[in-house]
């Protein structure tokens, strides 16, 4: 994987028939009024709020995250604004997100 410079791994599109390989696999895309938001800093908060991990969206704004189950907060961070959404994934398997910045 490509590296922003600043430690956070850029990522690629999920396709729908993904192999989690019995993971939990929290995936997406960032969109903002006009179309996919590339460069998104996109970060993983746990049930509680805390931070465990953070990526940058792709050019087409894809994120992909591997978590344990439980409950999730995905929060995008843009220059044009910020977005989030919540995800319980109580088992092993691909579970598509969208996240609207504006």
């Amino acid at each position: 994987m490509a590296d922003d410079g600043c430690g956070a791994p850029v990522q690629t599109a999920t396709p729908a028939d993904f192999d989690t390989n019995g993971q939990v696999v929290l995936a997406g895309k960032v969109t903002g009024s006009d179309g996919p938001l590339g460069g998104a800093f996109v970060r993983l908060l746990d049930g509680g709020g805390d931070f465990t991990g953070e990526v940058v969206a792709s050019p087409d704004g894809d994120f992909r995250f591997y978590a344990a189950p439980g409950s999730w907060t995905v929060r995008a961070l843009h220059r044009t604004g910020n977005g989030e959404t919540s995800v319980t994934a109580e088992g092993p398997g691909l579970h598509q997100l969208a996240i609207s910045v504006g």
